[in-house]
Parts: structure tokens; sequence; C-alpha cells
């Protein structure tokens, strides 16, 4: 793999397995008021666009629904408090993110996860090695956008120059695209390769020691 100074992050699905969490606080919302429950499958497809999309995409009739911001709110406050539940790095992350801070690498997370559960995710799990981790703010463009990563460069004190991005979905091979970078798409996440290939993804890892340049 070649050699970048910079090295951006998604978080779901390309650092965490955040998945069963999203599902777990995404029913407890339905189910509170009396909506149908979706399966794991489903929250995976969901998932990438923010939290809001993916509740919009879960409840029925989404927007429309009259119920929905209330849905919407019960899935914030549940998942603030159990975002922490299951949730664990990919195998490999740790070491890779370890690795990469050793060689003296910039490292930092931008999500389209909302603002206060990705600094909580962040400081829990990657304190030692991440210090810039940008979500969902109403302030700024989530992505695709490019201005997350922008920001999230800006707060490193880099360019783009000799940055990559790394993720897992659609989403993250556009923000890229749009951003200017290369992006590296990882395989152990909530896409497959078949699926990143069709959205315009030609660089694939399938472990996290593959990001690293020899």
């Amino acid at each position: 793999m070649k050699e970048y100074d910079t090295y951006v992050f998604d978080l779901d699905g390309t650092l965490l397995n955040t998945l069963t969490d999203l599902a777990a606080s995404c029913n407890y919302a339905l189910r509170s008021a009396d909506m149908p429950e979706r399966t794991l499958d489903e929250v995976r497809q969901f998932v990438g666009n923010g939290v809001k999309l993916l509740m919009e995409r879960a409840t029925p009739d989404g927007l429309e629904n009259p119920r929905f911001e209330e849905i919407y709110e019960t899935f914030r406050q549940h998942y603030l408090v159990h975002s922490l539940d299951t949730t664990r790095p990919y195998p490999g992350i740790i070491e890779l993110l370890a690795e990469l801070q050793n060689r003296g690498k910039h490292l930092a997370i931008v999500s389209n996860k909302f603002y206060d559960a990705t600094q909580e995710l962040c400081r829990h799990f990657f304190h030692d090695y991440i210090k810039v981790a940008i979500g969902e703010r109403e302030d700024i463009r989530k992505k695709p956008a490019p201005d997350t990563v922008i920001e999230a460069l800006r707060q490193l004190g880099v360019t783009k120059d000799r940055a990559v991005y790394v993720g897992d979905s659609d989403v993250d091979v556009a923000t890229a695209r749009n951003s200017g970078m290369p992006c590296i798409s990882v395989l152990w996440g909530f896409r497959s390769k078949e699926f990143l290939t069709a959205y315009g993804a030609t660089t694939f890892v399938h472990h996290p020691r593959e990001i690293l340049f020899e």
C-alpha cells in the first residue's frame, strides 16, 4: 500500500463495529412507538448517511410519519446511553492506529454520526491515537460533502496532499472524491466489494494491516 502522511478514517463499519448497538437503539425507539422493528441486515443497509436518515429509513412512512421526531429523539437518547454496550474496534484496528502513530502519521475521524456520540466513542476507544474527530453538526455539511474532511485537515494543520480517506461505504467513496483525496475501501464493514465497485471504489483492503505501507 502507498505511504501517506495523513489518514482520515470513517468510524462506523471502518474502525468500529457499531451495528448491534445501532440496531438495538433503532428498535427500542420503534418499539416505544408501537412501530414494527427492523432486522440487523435492514439496519446494515440503512446506515452510512447519519442517524437521522437511518431512522427515516427505519420508520414507516419516514419523515411523513407524524411521530417521526419523537421516534428519532428516543433513538438519540437511548443510543447516547447504550452506544458502548457491544461496540468494539474491528480486529487489528488498534494495532494499525498504534503503528501509524509510531510512524508519525496524522490521524483523524470524520463521521456522519451525531457529534456527541462520535466524540464519546473516539475518547473511549482511540484517545491514545486520534485527537481530531468530527461528527455531524448543524453548522457543517455532512458527508459526502467535503466540509467535515476539510475541517479535520484544518484542525490537524495539514493539507490534502499526501492524505488518504479510509471508509467502508459508497458515501465514503464519494466523500473522498469530493475532497480530492484517494480512498481506501475496507471490506470488513457494512458494504460488499461488488456494491462499492459499483460506486467507483478501486482500492480495497481485507484486513487493517494491509493499509500499512511496507
